[in-house]
């Protein structure tokens, strides 16, 4: 894993406890789990961040999930999230959960949160 310009390594039997570097011939950096937690739980707050700020880049409209797979595989090519919003006209009878499911299905995606008539998916 390389972070901050050094290589680092994971030493699980060695006396050294979490992951050490050797960044330059002289300056060794030693990164404990704790902080390992610490960084990751940062990681999913930027995370969640930054689905937060997306904006809506596919609407699902009277004409269904058909008309929208070509661009949200195209989307989701050029991007990590793609926010999709779900008009009522689309959704009929069904939900947001399960159209998004569809659509993340049929794209190869994973749908990584709904709420209301609005889901985020990553590939």
């Amino acid at each position: 894993m390389t972070w901050g310009g050094c290589d680092w390594h994971w030493h699980p039997d060695t006396s050294v406890d979490g992951f050490s570097a050797l960044c330059n011939e002289s300056e060794e950096r030693t990164f404990k789990p704790a902080d390992a937690k610490r960084t990751e739980h940062m990681s999913d707050a930027t995370r969640a961040q930054r689905i937060h700020n997306l904006d809506v880049t596919v609407w699902v409209g009277k004409n269904g999930i058909d008309v929208v797979t070509d661009e949200l595989d195209d989307q989701l090519g050029d991007r990590e999230f793609v926010k999709v919003k779900f008009h009522r006209a689309a959704r009929g009878g069904t939900d947001a959960e399960t159209l998004a499911a569809e659509l993340a299905e049929r794209v190869g995606a994973t749908v990584v949160q709904t709420r209301g008539h609005t889901a985020v998916l990553e590939r």
